[in-house]
């Protein structure tokens, strides 16, 4: 006896929903593929939680992530389209700009604030030096000849009666520069978090001078960046990654020692209790990159005004 046509309507129907059911895309975002880079410190220690916690995952996000002490290198890789977005200091990606790379940010990485200083020039306890003319002719180390370390060390010793033409500087990273202290190979280090803490808590070395203060009392040290042609591409993918490191970035605020420990992780240097961190804001501010842009153009790092609007991508909302 052949079957009631009513029933087998219904078993097709049932089936057609099962095998909806059963599809990846049924309940789930469908999974993207995106290389990502940050530096491993505290400025951009919200990549990090992000991938520690989940959150790209659940955004749909299937991560790649590469951390980078060379923001110059990086800045190149994403312009060329070998990762896709990149965590960079806002000096190397405004003198970048300017260069022709094209550049967009696309989310804020740390906030400095004078508060609470996260990066500063320390020399061993026995030093001599104290002030910033000490500092002429004698080797600086800083993490890479770009980072906003670098250029806030050379703006302080400038702006305080020395001379930063006349020091040497070297790149060494930040959890090294203790040791090559005692080893004589430096005389000071322009270091930051989570490093700096550590290495103050330690005991053998001294802070001259908070050098961040020389930009400013406020302002964003660094962000995410990817080339225009990548942003306009993957509108999508762009607000999905911003969306992500927002949310990063508040539970960060709230939970220090859970984020200290996955930041120690990557960067390998301890995060101890209570030290200094940065903070991270949710959304893209003019207010808060039009300083670093202003201090650049007026010590020659950029030749030209840039506004901080110039900077910021159209795929994700800014203030």
């Amino acid at each position: 006896m052949r079957p009631h046509p009513a029933p087998r309507r219904l078993l097709q129907a049932v089936a057609t929903a099962l095998a909806l059911l059963c599809s990846p895309a049924a309940g789930t975002a469908q999974t993207e593929s995106i290389t990502l880079e940050a530096t491993p410190n505290d400025t951009s220690g919200t990549i990090y939680y992000a991938l520690d916690l989940g959150y790209f995952q659940r955004a749909g996000l299937n991560v790649s992530l590469t951390s980078l002490n060379n923001p110059g290198s990086a800045a190149a890789a994403i312009a060329g389209g070998s990762i896709a977005i990149g965590g960079l200091p806002l000096s190397v990606a405004a003198i970048a700009r300017e260069r022709g790379l094209p550049l967009v940010m696309v989310a804020p990485a740390g906030i400095y604030s004078s508060a609470s200083p996260t990066s500063a020039i320390v020399v061993l306890r026995s030093s001599s030096l104290r002030k910033a003319a000490d500092l002429n002719g004698k080797t600086i180390a800083t993490r890479d000849l770009s980072n906003m370390s670098y250029i806030a060390a050379k703006l302080w010793i400038d702006t305080n009666g020395g001379d930063s033409q006349s020091v040497h500087w070297v790149e060494i990273n930040d959890p090294l520069d203790v040791a090559a202290l005692h080893a004589g190979r430096i005389d000071a280090a322009s270091i930051s978090e989570p490093a700096l803490d550590a290495a103050l808590r330690g005991g053998e070395v001294r802070s001259i001078a908070p050098v961040f203060d020389a930009i400013g009392n406020r302002f964003l040290i660094g962000a995410y960046f990817a080339s225009e042609a990548y942003a306009a591409a993957h509108p999508d993918v762009v607000r999905k990654f911003a969306d992500a490191i927002a949310a990063a970035g508040a539970w960060a605020n709230k939970n220090r020692p859970e984020s200290g420990a996955i930041l120690a992780k990557y960067a390998q240097a301890p995060v101890l209790p209570g030290s200094t961190r940065v903070t991270y804001v949710e959304r893209l501010s003019a207010a808060d990159v039009q300083p670093v842009l202003d201090v650049l153009l007026k010590f020659g790092q950029l030749k030209t005004p840039l506004r901080a609007k110039d900077l910021f991508s159209t795929v994700v909302p800014s203030q």
